[in-house]
């Protein structure tokens, strides 16, 4: 009897598995939005002056007047880009590859504020174009393919594997006639 429940004793093992897995992500996550103010607001703790020294890099703000203004402009990027990743990777809705653009549009930002040291949200546009051209569509295809299938009953899927069948008749009844051409071309 004990042999014939091991099977199962593996699958509730892996549900364990899986549930703690998923409770540990979960925390994680509730952790990391619970201190997303700490985080945005730990630009007060940087130096007034123009330039930040670390022990492995020195960086000097040429644009803005203060350290304090960058890391309030970096932070105010930032935390927004962290929580819509946090939202992209934990989503379960169909829609969710949209949130590739803002992220993107926040990436362009960070890495501008960062290494170009300007005004930042002037051209970051001209940088998510490509990006919204590739994703729009493809997020509206997914759309299509499911109003079709839950809203309007078409099932693509069986769909082509009618066509496939009526093409692989057509051929046999093709073929078919073939054969026969040729028998009546021997009898005659």
């Amino acid at each position: 009897m004990t042999n014939m429940l091991k099977p199962f004793r593996k699958l509730d093992q892996s549900n364990k598995t899986k549930k703690s897995r998923s409770l540990l992500i979960g925390s994680i996550v509730a952790v990391i939005i619970a201190l997303t103010p700490l985080i945005f607001y730990s630009y007060k703790f940087f130096p007034s002056g123009s330039t930040l020294d670390l022990y492995f890099y020195t960086y000097e703000s040429k644009y803005q007047l203060s350290i304090i203004t960058v890391m309030w402009l970096f932070m105010a990027k930032f935390v927004p880009l962290v929580l819509l990743a946090l939202w992209f990777f934990t989503c379960k809705h169909w829609w969710y590859h949209v949130l590739l653009i803002p992220i993107a549009m926040y990436v362009f930002q960070v890495v501008s504020l960062i290494y170009e040291d300007r005004f930042i949200d002037e051209v970051e546009i001209l940088w998510l174009l490509p990006i919204m051209i590739v994703i729009i569509p493809f997020v509206y295809f997914i759309r299509l393919k499911l109003f079709d299938k839950h809203v309007l009953g078409i099932d693509l899927e069986a769909m082509d594997r009618e066509l496939k069948a009526y093409k692989e008749k057509e051929l046999k009844e093709k073929d078919r006639l073939q054969k026969d051409e040729m028998a009546k071309e021997k009898l005659s």
